[in-house]
């Protein structure tokens, strides 16, 4: 086995289930999901040198690119009757857009610290108030309100080095 064939063979053992997963909830295709994983990983192992930022979402980023691209080159097509029944292609777009933002937020979350984390979900996940939080945590009313604040702080510095625009 080459270095390159070692380095692909990682990529799909890392990511390859997650990144299917991700493809088949916006499509429910299984076989365009595993043409979707396998352009997605080839096109990441062409352009690994060029990958700046945290590979996971690099991959996630470049599988919505290509499902996008797959619809444009499907609207060009003439639609079969069965294929007119199917979704409109933008509300896919956002379903996909909307995923992967799902994705992204899951990987900064887990960079920032425990605590950071722990706030943050009480507070914007689960809707707690600030006194909610307080004594879920076991901590004071004012930890929470700086915890918040940092945490956020922390957030956005994570998503700019992931590269997500806001």
């Amino acid at each position: 086995m080459s270095l390159d064939e070692d380095v692909v063979t990682a990529i799909y053992r890392e990511h390859g289930t997650a990144l299917r997963r991700f493809v088949l909830s916006a499509s429910r295709d299984p076989q365009m999901a595993d043409d979707v994983v396998q352009e997605t990983i080839l096109r990441i192992w062409q352009q690994a040198p060029e990958i700046t930022g945290s590979l996971k979402s690099y991959l996630f980023r470049t599988a919505r690119n290509i499902m996008i691209d797959n619809y444009r080159k499907a609207q060009r097509r003439p639609r079969e009757a069965a294929e007119r029944d199917l979704a409109d292609p933008v509300d896919a777009a956002e379903r996909v857009d909307e995923l992967l933002n799902k994705v992204l937020m899951e990987e900064a979350l887990l960079r920032l610290s425990a605590e950071h984390r722990d706030v943050l979900v009480a507070l914007h996940y689960r809707r707690y108030t600030v006194q909610e939080t307080a004594k879920t945590l076991s901590i004071p009313a004012g930890t929470v309100k700086s915890r918040a604040f940092y945490a956020v702080r922390a957030l956005r510095t994570i998503l700019d080095e992931m590269g997500v625009q806001r």
